[in-house]
C-alpha cells in the first residue's frame, strides 16, 4: 500500500464518518428534543460537535481496521490452517454477539430478548458486508469479513455500550458500522496491483 493510496483510504474513510455522524445526530436531535452533545442544544454548535465526533468515530475505525490486519497478519503466522483460523474467528464473532446481550442485560435493567435486538442488527449488517464483499473478491474473504464488522465493532462501541443509551448507541455505532464496511470493501481495491 502506498501512501497515496492510504491516505485516500484515511480521507475518505474520514470525510465518511463525519457525513453519517452528522445525518444520525441530526435524526436524533429533531425527533427526541432531549438529546444534545455535551449538553448544548444549539444546532449550529451541535452540527460543528456532529462533525468532531464523526471524525474521532472514523479515526477510531481506522486504527480498529489496522490493529485488525495487524493480529490477522500475527495469527496467519501462528495458525498456519486456515480452518482453525476461521473457526476460532467464528467462535469469536458468537461469543462477542452474545456476550453484548447478555453482559449488558446482566449490567442493566431489562430483558434478554430485548437486548439481543442490538446483536442480531450487527450480525444482519455483517453478513450482508460479508456476502457483498465476496461478490467483489471471492468466497474466503467471507468469515474475515464477518469477523471484522461483527467483533472488532463491537469492541470499538464499547464505549457508547457501556451507557445503555439507545441514542449514545446508534450515534457511535451507525458510522462506526459504516466506515468499517467502507474499509474492508475497498481493502482489495487498494491493494490491487496492476500489471504493466
Amino acid at each position: 500500500m502506498t501512501l497515496r493510496k492510504w491516505f485516500h483510504m484515511f480521507w475518505t474513510t474520514l470525510l465518511i464518518g463525519m457525513i453519517v455522524s452528522t445525518v444520525i445526530g441530526l435524526i436524533l436531535q429533531y425527533s427526541d428534543q432531549e438529546f444534545s452533545l455535551m449538553g448544548l442544544s444549539a444546532v449550529g454548535f451541535n452540527v460543528m460537535n456532529m462533525l468532531l465526533g464523526g471524525a474521532t468515530i472514523s479515526v477510531l475505525s481506522q486504527m480498529g481496521f489496522f490493529a485488525y490486519l495487524i493480529v490477522r497478519f500475527i495469527a496467519a503466522g501462528i495458525i498456519r490452517s486456515k480452518t482453525v483460523w476461521d473457526l476460532l474467528q467464528l467462535t469469536i464473532v458468537i461469543v462477542v454477539l452474545f456476550d453484548l446481550a447478555y453482559l449488558r442485560m446482566t449490567s442493566f435493567e431489562g430483558s434478554f430478548l430485548g437486548y439481543l435486538v442490538l446483536p442480531v442488527i450487527i450480525l444482519i449488517i455483517s453478513l450482508g458486508v460479508a456476502y457483498w464483499k465476496v461478490s467483489m473478491t471471492n468466497r474466503n474473504a467471507f468469515i474475515p469479513t464477518l469477523f471484522f464488522m461483527s467483533a472488532v465493532s463491537v469492541l470499538e462501541a464499547v464505549p457508547a455500550l457501556k451507557l445503555d443509551n439507545s441514542a449514545s448507541s446508534l450515534f457511535m455505532l451507525a458510522p462506526l458500522l459504516v466506515c468499517n464496511a467502507w474499509q474492508i470493501l475497498i481493502l482489495h481495491k487498494i491493494l490491487e496491483n496492476k500489471k504493466s
